[in-house]
């Protein structure tokens, strides 16, 4: 991709566990950015991140179409979720249902906006923890549950949607499959499960999609068998460490 000399990237989600991350990340190679929050009291945090905050619904489409537009990014990365600390159980139904709704119409939201303001590349997170049963380790075109999974099809579902609405934009559309998140800010000190990744690691993966690789998914999670990381590697130069 061609850098512009604006140098321009509007980051949903700065206020989360990688955003907070790859923020001074961004900004430390020369890109103005504008982040968003959902919480007005998060704006003097980002401050300190060293970017501009801007509190934003993504679910109030119209509003987010006119702030994207007024800020003419280069690059759009979407890094929403909305999940409790540490995956509390007692949360998780709920979280699992309200990510779902922000996968799929808050993915449909941020793409159109992105497009209506000139973006010319959309940075996605995604999961690579949805894979169905197939020969490990899963390569990024292996199938992922299906819709009727009792725990993870609606889940899978909105995966589905996220990821195909972000790589048929009309733009340079890059979809990072993280793997569970650990590290600073996630509830986690060490991985939990197989494909885990390290939220600085992830940041990492997102800071080096913003000017590297093509269009398509990537999975981006640590090298344990579970996942195939060799296209990561190969186009991003990504290597699952914490530094």
């Amino acid at each position: 991709m061609t850098e512009h000399n604006s140098k321009r990237i509007f980051l949903a989600g700065a206020s989360g566990a990688i955003g907070r991350l790859l923020a001074p990340m961004l900004r430390a190679h020369g890109w103005t950015v504008l982040g968003t929050t959902r919480s007005a009291a998060k704006l003097p945090m980002l401050q300190e991140l060293g970017i501009d905050g801007v509190v934003a619904d993504v679910f109030d489409a119209d509003k987010l179409r006119d702030i994207v537009s007024g800020f003419k990014p280069d690059v759009v990365i979407h890094q929403l979720t909305d999940l409790p600390l540490g995956l509390d159980e007692s949360q998780m139904e709920a979280a699992l249902a309200r990510n779902a709704r922000l996968r799929d119409e808050g993915t449909r939201n941020l793409v159109a906006a992105a497009v209506a303001g000139g973006a010319k590349r959309m940075i996605a997170q995604s999961i690579a923890f949805v894979y169905d049963q197939s020969e490990q380790p899963h390569l990024e075109d292996a199938p992922l549950v299906p819709s009727s999974h009792p725990q993870f099809g609606e889940t899978a579902d909105a995966v589905r949607s996220l990821e195909r609405q972000v790589v048929e934009a009309p733009l340079e559309g890059l979809v990072l499959r993280y793997g569970l998140l650990y590290g600073e800010g996630t509830g986690f000190d060490a991985a939990i499960a197989p494909c885990s990744v390290h939220v600085a690691a992830a940041a990492r993966a997102a800071e080096l999609a913003v000017t590297k690789g093509e269009t398509g998914i990537y999975n981006c999670a640590d090298d344990d068998g579970t996942v195939s990381i060799k296209k990561a590697r190969q186009q991003l130069g990504w290597e699952p460490v914490s530094r």
